[in-house]
C-alpha cells in the first residue's frame, strides 16, 4: 500500500501548509542522517521514530494537523514534516509506486470524488457542519480541474482559494483562509468539484453555482422585494425629497441583505446610501447618473434572478459565502496605487496581485483633511499604511498574517504586536504571475472581456479589471490637451496593439509627466505595466496604474512633479460620437427625473425627456427612443406609480446600450 497523498506533498506545498523555515530545518535533519525511520502499518498509518526518541504518526485520509507527535510542540512541528520528507525519500529509493494507469478511468481524478464520510475524516465534523450551512445558502466557485500536465486542482471560492496538490491529498489541501476556517473551505471546494463533475462528467465546467436551491426563491425574493420597494419609493419621491426615515429603512434592508449573504444587492444599497448622504451634504462624490444606475441595478438583479438567464443566481446576487474571511498567511504583490479624493479627504487604493489565487485585490485607505491641507499624491506617499508607508506598500511584496478578504475582493490588513506584516521589494514578481492576471495575448484577453455579462448584473468585484500587461514594444506617445489625456500604443509579442489612455489626475499633478517619461525612456526596456484593462472595438484599452522598469516600479500617482517636465507632443483629437452623445443625453435626463422624483416632475423636465428621445431617433436608435418616450407618456396617462416601470425599462435599455457602445468604439 502506498500513501499517494504524502507523495504529493513537495517542499513548496509543505511550506504553504506550515512555513518554509520549518521545512528547511526538517530537510536539513534528514540530510544529516537524523531523520525519522519510517514504517507503514496495515491500516496505512505512517509512523516514524527519530534518533532522539520522538515518535510521530500520520493516519490515512487526514491532514497533517491530525497527526500526532510526542515532542509536545503545539501545531504542526518539524517532526511531522520530517516524517513526510522521510517517507517521500523512502518511496523514491524503493520499488516503483503502484499508481493506477492513466486510462483506468474515463476522466482524470477530481477532489469531488471524495465522499462525505472521507471528507469528514479529513477535515472534521464541525467543519463539514459549518460548510453545510453555507451550502444551503449557495455559493459560486471557479475551478481548475486536474489534467495530465497539471495534476493539481484549484477552487477559487468567493473569499479564498483552495489548492489540492494531487490525488488522495484532500486532507492536505492548501488554502489562504485562516486555520479556523480551513476545513470548512476545503469542504466547500470538494462539493464544488463534485457539482461540476455531476453537471458534465466528460468536460466539467470551470465555473459552477453550488447549493442554495432549497428555499432560495422565498428568502431571497422577500429580501430583494423589500429593497426594490424602497427604491421605487425613492424614485417616486425623488432624491431631493428623501428624508431620514427612508435612509434608515434603506440601511435596515441593506443589513438584511448582508445577513442573507446577498452581497451584490447589499453593495448596491451601500453605494446608494452613500450617494444620498453626499447629495444631502453637497459632497463632491455625488453624481446623479451614478445614483440612477444604482436604482436600476437593484431592479436588474431582481429581474435576472426571476428569469432564465445564462448566469447562476449566486453570480447575480453575490454568493452565499461569509462576508469577510480571515486569511491565514497571505503573500501579495503590489501593482501600484490610485489616489483620489474631495476637498475634505484623500483616498488611496493600493492594488495587489494574489498570485496563488490568480486574482487582484484592493486595499483602501482614507484620510480626513483639516483646514488648509491639500496634499497631493507624492505627499501622501509618506503616510502610514500596513505597518509601512503608502509609497513602500504600493511597490512591494506584502506578507501578512492579519489580512482578511471580502467577496468583492477588498482587503483589510489589521495591526498586531504578535502577527505582523512584512514589506519587501517586489523584484521581478510581475513576470511570474499566472494568467489571466498576467496578460500576454492582447487579442485573446479582448475576446474574453467581450463575453462578459452587462455591468448591471455582473459580479460586484473590485479590481476585477486590474491586470499586469506584458509589453513587447512601445509605439507612439502623445497628449490630448482638450481631454487632458496621455495616449500611447503598445504591442504584445504577437504584434497585436493596445491603446494606453491615462487621464490627468488633479490629486497627482505629476502623474502624466512621470508616466510619459517612463514610457518614452523605457522604449525597449519597459516590459510590464499594471492597468485597468477594458475591451473596446475588439482591442484592449489600458489605464495605467504603475510601470515596471529596470529601476523598479514607478507609480505615477505617487510621483512628484518632475522639474521642467514636458508632456509628449499633442495628438489629434478624436472625433465626437453622436450615438454616444445621444445615449448620454438620455441617461442624464432620466437621472434628473430620479433626483426630482416622478411625483414631482415638472412639465419642462418631461419635455426634456421627450427631446432626448427625439435625439436618439435621429441617430438611428429607434427602440431606445421608444422606451424613453414611454416614460413621460406613461406619466401623463397612468400616473407616477405606473411610470416607475417605464423609467426602469428605459434605464436598463440605455445603460446596456451605452456599455455596448463603449466596447465597440
Amino acid at each position: 500500500m502506498t500513501r499517494t497523498d504524502l507523495l504529493a506533498l513537495d517542499a513548496d506545498t509543505l511550506a504553504a501548509l506550515t512555513n518554509r523555515g520549518l521545512v528547511k530545518r526538517a530537510a536539513k535533519e534528514l540530510d544529516a542522517g537524523t531523520g525519522a525511520s519510517v514504517s507503514l502499518a496495515a491500516d496505512a498509518t505512517v509512523r516514524g521514530r527519530f534518533p532522539d526518541g520522538t515518535e510521530v504518526s500520520l493516519p490515512p485520509g487526514a491532514g497533517l494537523d491530525q497527526g500526532s507527535c510526542t515532542c509536545g510542540a503545539p501545531g504542526l512541528c518539524r517532526h511531522l514534516l520530517g516524517l513526510v520528507l522521510a517517507y517521500r525519500r523512502t518511496a523514491e529509493e524503493g520499488p516503483a509506486v503502484d499508481v493506477p494507469p492513466a486510462d483506468a478511468a474515463a476522466r482524470p481524478w477530481s477532489p469531488g470524488d471524495l465522499d462525505d464520510e472521507a471528507l469528514t475524516t479529513a477535515v472534521g465534523r464541525r467543519a463539514v457542519a459549518s460548510a453545510r450551512r453555507t451550502l444551503a445558502r449557495g455559493y459560486t466557485a471557479r475551478l481548475r480541474h486536474p489534467s495530465v500536465e497539471e495534476p493539481g486542482a484549484r477552487a477559487e471560492l468567493p473569499t479564498c482559494t483552495v489548492r489540492f496538490p494531487g490525488r488522495d491529498a484532500v486532507g492536505h489541501a492548501v488554502t489562504d483562509a485562516s486555520d479556523e476556517l480551513r476545513g470548512e473551505m476545503i469542504a466547500l471546494a470538494v462539493w464544488a468539484f463534485r457539482a461540476a463533475v455531476e453537471a458534465d462528467p466528460v468536460d466539467p465546467p470551470t465555473q459552477i453555482d453550488v447549493g442554495g436551491r432549497e428555499g432560495r426563491a422565498g428568502t431571497q425574493g422577500a429580501a430583494l422585494g423589500a429593497a426594490v420597494s424602497l427604491v421605487d419609493e425613492l424614485l417616486l419621491d425623488g432624491v431631493a425629497h428623501a428624508g431620514p426615515v427612508l435612509a434608515t429603512a434603506l440601511r435596515r434592508v441593506r443589513d438584511e441583505l448582508t445577513a442573507k449573504a446577498l452581497h451584490w444587492p447589499a453593495g448596491a444599497l451601500t453605494d446608494l446610501i452613500a450617494q444620498l448622504d453626499d447629495h444631502a451634504a453637497r459632497g463632491a462624490r455625488y453624481r446623479a447618473e451614478e445614483l440612477a444606475f444604482l436604482l436600476t441595478e437593484l431592479h436588474a438583479r431582481g429581474r435576472a434572478t426571476a428569469r432564465e438567464t445564462p448566469l447562476a443566481a449566486s453570480q447575480i446576487l453575490g454568493s452565499g459565502e461569509r462576508g469577510d474571511t480571515p486569511l491565514r498567511r497571505v503573500r501579495l504583490t503590489a501593482l501600484g496605487c490610485r489616489v483620489g479624493g474631495t476637498p475634505t479627504d484623500r483616498t488611496a487604493e493600493v492594488f495587489f496581485a494574489h498570485g496563488g489565487a490568480g486574482i487582484a485585490l484592493v486595499l483602501r485607505r482614507r484620510w480626513e483633511l483639516t483646514e488648509g491641507q491639500e496634499p497631493a499624491g507624492h505627499e501622501l506617499a509618506a503616510r502610514r499604511m500596513a505597518g509601512s508607508t503608502l509609497g513602500a506598500v504600493a511597490r512591494s511584496h506584502v506578507v501578512s498574517e492579519r489580512a482578511s478578504r471580502t467577496p468583492g475582493r477588498s482587503l483589510t490588513i489589521g495591526a498586531s504586536r504578535v502577527a505582523g506584516t512584512s514589506v519587501t521589494p517586489v523584484g521581478t514578481a510581475w513576470s511570474e504571475l499566472p494568467e489571466p492576471l498576467l496578460v500576454r495575448d492582447f487579442a485573446a484577453h479582448a475576446r474574453a472581456l467581450a463575453g462578459l455579462p452587462p455591468r448591471l448584473v455582473r459580479a460586484r468585484v473590485e479590481a476585477d479589471s486590474v491586470h499586469v500587461v506584458e509589453v513587447h514594444e512601445i509605439g507612439e506617445i502623445g497628449y490630448d490637451p482638450a481631454e487632458q489625456r496621455l495616449e500611447a500604443t503598445v504591442t504584445d509579442s504577437r504584434g497585436t496593439s493596445a491603446t494606453v489612455l491615462a487621464a490627468y489626475n488633479p490629486y497627482s499633478p505629476g502623474g502624466l509627466d512621470t508616466l510619459a517619461a517612463a514610457l518614452d525612456g523605457g522604449r525597449g526596456e519597459v516590459r510590464h505595466l499594471s492597468a485597468f484593462v477594458r475591451e473596446s472595438g475588439g482591442g484592449l484599452v489600458l489605464d495605467p496604474i504603475a510601470v515596471m522598469t529596470s529601476a523598479g516600479v514607478i507609480v505615477p500617482d505617487l510621483a512628484p512633479p518632475p522639474a521642467g517636465g514636458r508632456l509628449a507632443p499633442t495628438v489629434a483629437r478624436r472625433p465626437e460620437d453622436p450615438i454616444t452623445e445621444a445615449l448620454e443625453s438620455a441617461l442624464s435626463c432620466l437621472a434628473a427625473a430620479a433626483v426630482r422624483g416622478l411625483r414631482h416632475l415638472p412639465e419642462g423636465a418631461r419635455t426634456g425627456v421627450e427631446d432626448a428621445a427625439t435625439l436618439l431617433s435621429r441617430v438611428g436608435l429607434t427602440t431606445a427612443a421608444e422606451v424613453v418616450r414611454a416614460v413621460p407618456a406613461t406619466l401623463r396617462q397612468e400616473g407616477p406609480a405606473a411610470a416607475v416601470g417605464a423609467w426602469v425599462e428605459a434605464q436598463i435599455h440605455l445603460v446596456t446600450a451605452s456599455e455596448l457602445r463603449s466596447r465597440a468604439l
